[in-house]
């Protein structure tokens, strides 16, 4: 009984993968391979069951990697890969730029104080995501609370909204906790001795963090930076909310191909590209870690 509860066991991972990444994963691979049709659904080829094993061979005999071609033919879709990895690559620095500071001092406070710090992090989950974006919105339009400020402060008013500014605001506030809980897991976790040894050896506080605690905690930001430039590069309600016509990222890309132009297979191979292109920092990442695991 306790060899089947245990095979069980092992078995429901894979059953989960198989159901909710792979049988989408193939769904969506099919139709980056299939071309648009004027019909429902608007795509072709499909299967046709009633001529059985020969139905199932000319649906992959018509099966065509057109798509793919089309999208190195058309700047449109380049222009906002290129624009998403961008955008995803400054955001995931400045999250660095601000979260390894705050998780350094929860860090470094009495443990007292260090549980309700880390409150205040997870606090904004709390509230809806959508609720947070739109108060954004409030902040930066041109008559909002931001401008409000400036002007009472007699300094001239800004336009953000609908800039990639406003934008990488949106995305270092969405994705900050992130970015500190990683950290602070990691920075948490160091003995304060090798520290103080390293100050018995003459090492100042600064060379002391830079060669001690900075190294030990790259695993910790190399997590946070996969943790928010994976989602990043692929968001669509901050640029949509925030972004404007003129910020061009992959995620409005796939929503205005699926839903506005009705072309499933565009849509469709735009995912698999941005898919297989956030796949590589994970392995190289996976990689990293084995070698530290058997060094």
């Amino acid at each position: 009984m306790r060899r089947d509860r245990s095979g069980l066991a092992a078995i429901l991972p894979f059953l989960w993968l198989a159901l909710f990444f792979a049988f989408p994963f193939l769904l969506v691979a099919k139709l980056s391979l299939s071309d648009t049709a004027l019909a429902m659904p608007p795509y072709a080829p499909r299967i046709d069951w009633s001529q059985g094993l020969a139905g199932l061979k000319a649906f992959f005999a018509a099966l065509d990697g057109e798509t793919y071609a089309r999208l190195t033919r058309d700047r449109l879709y380049l222009d906002a890969y290129l624009s998403s990895l961008r955008i995803a690559a400054t955001g995931t620095g400045l999250l660095l730029l601000i979260g390894y500071p705050i998780a350094y001092g929860i860090s470094r406070c009495p443990p007292a104080m260090r549980q309700a710090l880390v409150m205040a992090v997870i606090l904004p989950f709390w509230t809806s995501f959508l609720i947070r974006i739109y108060a954004w919105i409030a902040i930066l339009k041109p008559a909002g609370l931001l401008n409000a400020a400036l002007g009472a402060l007699g300094l001239p008013p800004v336009d953000i909204l609908n800039t990639e500014t406003a934008v990488l605001l949106g995305l270092v506030y969405a994705y900050l906790p992130f970015m500190v809980l990683p950290l602070y897991a990691v920075l948490e976790k160091q003995d304060e001795s090798l520290i103080e040894a390293a100050q018995d050896l003459g090492a100042t506080p600064l060379s002391a963090f830079w060669r001690v605690t900075f190294p030990l905690s790259i695993p910790g930001a190399a997590a946070g930076a996969l943790l928010c430039f994976i989602p990043m590069a692929g968001e669509f309600v901050i640029p949509d909310l925030l972004g404007g016509s003129e910020t061009l990222m992959l995620g409005r890309v796939i929503w205005t191909e699926f839903f506005a132009n009705r072309d499933w297979p565009a849509a469709s191979a735009v995912a698999i590209v941005l898919l297989a292109t956030l796949v590589v920092p994970i392995l190289l990442f996976e990689r990293q870690q084995a070698k530290v695991l058997r060094g």
